[in-house]
Formats: structure tokens, sequence, C-alpha cells
């Protein structure tokens, strides 16, 4: 199975936000390349919140071109077999935490949002995973920062986008 027709599959599985769920599945209908950067009308992206149940805390990294603490994730690459795989991979790659694992049952939420040229907009799938036992992280290069924040810190430093994420993926733990 291609990537697109995962995704696809993924978006009509996932339940909840109906009419955002539907804008995703008919960029990907008109859009054959919808899942790569080089789409211009804009394409669809994976990304994961890191989240420790046990510490009550969440992963976020400083995004070096959007300055702004967000969850990890980016552009699916030809190598991801999935969304979850090119979720996964992007975590573990921004996180640099080895061993984590999905949160189950798929995506957690939907979040579409203008970014700058020449990506345009992105159409993030957002999923969770969890961090192992005495995870370490290590900054990568796409990131100015990354830090561990307690639940009731997220609101003070994320956007709207990431604490939702937050509240989806607390209400499924």
């Amino acid at each position: 199975m291609s990537l697109h027709d995962d995704a696809v599959l993924v978006l009509k599985n996932h339940e909840g936000q109906d009419e955002l769920r539907q804008s995703y599945l008919d960029h990907l209908d008109t859009h054959p390349d919808g899942m790569w950067k080089a789409c211009s009308d804009g394409h669809v992206t994976a990304s994961a919140l890191v989240i420790d149940p046990e510490r009550g805390r969440v992963l976020l990294t400083l995004h070096r071109k959007l300055r702004m603490w967000l969850q990890m994730g980016g552009h699916c690459e030809p190598q991801d077999t999935s969304l979850e795989a090119a979720a996964l991979r992007e975590a573990t790659e921004e996180s640099g935490i080895a061993g984590l694992t999905l949160l189950p049952g798929g995506p957690v939420r939907l979040d579409r949002h203008a970014i700058p040229a020449p990506c345009n907009w992105h159409f993030d799938v957002q999923y969770a995973v969890l961090a192992p036992a005495g995870a370490t992280q290590a900054i990568s290069d796409e990131s100015l920062d990354l830090r561990w924040f307690p639940y009731d810190e997220v609101a003070s430093v994320a956007d709207a986008s990431v604490v939702r994420l937050l509240e989806g993926t607390r209400a499924r733990l």
C-alpha cells in the first residue's frame, strides 16, 4: 500500500473533526502528490506529541524556523510506509529518544495550518507517542531547544493546537 493510500484509509477511519477530515480527503483526492513537500497547494504532514504520563509531562521542541514550542513532526519521506511510521520517525529523530511507542487508537487530532512558502499549508495528522521510563532527550538540528513541560505549563508556552493535542492525548490515556 502506498503512503497516499495509507493516509486516505487512516483519515476515513478517523473519528470526529468531520469537516476538517473531509478537507484532508478532498485534498488527497485532487492532489496525487499531496503527501509530499513539493505539493505547493499543501501537503499532509505527520507529527507526534512525546508524552511521559508517569511524570505528567510532555516534550516540546522550539522549532528552528517557526520559533514556536511544538510537538515533534514534519514532512513525510519516501521511506515512510505509513503515517504512523512517519510520525514515529519524526518523533524519534527530533527528540533523540529511542524506544518511543505510539499511543494506540490512531491519530489523536487533525490540524490544518498555514505555514511560510514554499509549503503554504500543512494538513497535519497528529499522533501521540509514549516515552520509555528514564528517557533522555537529545536536541536535533531542527530545534533551538528541547524541553519537558508539565501538563499545566503547556498552555503558557505553546499555541492552541498543541494544547488541544495534549487534551486529546490525555483523554485517551
